[in-house]
C-alpha cells in the first residue's frame, strides 16, 4: 500500500476559471474545495455545480470580494478550485488492501470535527500508533490545509485520510468487511479499557461540542467511555483520541 505519495504536496494552490476548473476536475486532480461566486449562473455553472455533485467535491457560495481575494483579482468567471495538499484515498479500497497485507485493521473516523488544531494533533497521534487510515466527512470537517499539515507535524501527508460522502455507508462497510466498529462517547456502556481492541476495528471519534451523533452511536458494535473524576463534562476530542488509541496499541502490542 503505497503510504508516500502525498509526501511532495504541501502547498495549497487555486485554479480559476470556468473551463480551468471543470477541466481540474475531469482530469482527476484532488479538488478540496470549489467557491463559487453568489448570484453566479448559466448553462456552465450549471454544468460545474452538476460536477461538484458527481465527484463529491465540496462548494459553496461566496462574494465576489473572496474570489478577487483569493486569486488576487484574476480572471476567475466567478468560480475558483483549491487544490488539496494531499491525495485522498477511498476506504472500499483501502480496508481490503490492509486485510490482504495480513495487519488487522484499526481506522479512525472522525465525525465532523471541525477544528484545524484537533484534527492536526489527532492525525499526529494515529501517525504514532500506527492507526492504518482517518476517515472524514466530506462535509462538516475541518480542512486540510496547511495549518493542519503543521499542526500534525506532517503526519496527515503520512496517514492516509479517506474523505467520504456518507459516513452511514462507510460504517456498514467496515462492519461487513469484518471490523467491530467503536464509538467513545460519554454515554458509553463500558469503560475503553474493556473494549477488545486486538480485533480489527473502527474507532470513531466525535465533534468537540457535539461528539458523535447519535445515528453513529446506534450503528456501532459498542460504545465506550473514558472515567472522568472532574467536574469537568469531557475531554478535548484530541486527548480522549489519543487516550482511545494508545490503548490500541497497548493491546495489540502487549495483549488485553
Amino acid at each position: 500500500m503505497e503510504r508516500e505519495s502525498n509526501s511532495k504536496k504541501v502547498n495549497q494552490q487555486v485554479i480559476y476559471g470556468l473551463h480551468p476548473v471543470m477541466e481540474a476536475i475531469k482530469s482527476g486532480k484532488e479538488i478540496d474545495k470549489v467557491l463559487i461566486q453568489n448570484g453566479a449562473s448559466g448553462a456552465l455553472i450549471s454544468e460545474l455545480r452538476g460536477m461538484v455533485k458527481e465527484y463529491n467535491i465540496p462548494f459553496q457560495f461566496v462574494p465576489i470580494e473572496k474570489l478577487n481575494r483569493t486569486t488576487r483579482n484574476g480572471n476567475h468567471q466567478g468560480v475558483v478550485a483549491v487544490i488539496s495538499p494531499i491525495n485522498y484515498f477511498s476506504i472500499m479500497d483501502l480496508i481490503p488492501t490492509i486485510q490482504a497485507e495480513g495487519k488487522v485493521p484499526f481506522i479512525l473516523m472522525l465525525d465532523k470535527v471541525t477544528d484545524v488544531r484537533n484534527l492536526g494533533a489527532i492525525a499526529r497521534t494515529a501517525e504514532c500508533v500506527g492507526a492504518d487510515a482517518i476517515v472524514v466527512p466530506t462535509h462538516g470537517s475541518a480542512a486540510i490545509n496547511d495549518d493542519a499539515i503543521k499542526s500534525s507535524s506532517g503526519a496527515l501527508l503520512r496517514v492516509p485520510i479517506c474523505r467520504e460522502d456518507n459516513l452511514k455507508t462507510v460504517i456498514n462497510f467496515a462492519k461487513q468487511s469484518g471490523l467491530q466498529v467503536c464509538a467513545a462517547t460519554e454515554k458509553g456502556s463500558v469503560n475503553y479499557i474493556q473494549v477488545d481492541f486486538t480485533l480489527p476495528t473502527m474507532l470513531i471519534m466525535g465533534a468537540e461540542d457535539t461528539g458523535v451523533s447519535n445515528e453513529y452511536q446506534k450503528m456501532s458494535n459498542v460504545k465506550a467511555k473514558l472515567p472522568l473524576k472532574g467536574n469537568v463534562e469531557s475531554l478535548n476530542v484530541s486527548v480522549a483520541a489519543g487516550v482511545f488509541m494508545y490503548e490500541v496499541l497497548r493491546q495489540r502490542e502487549i495483549g488485553n
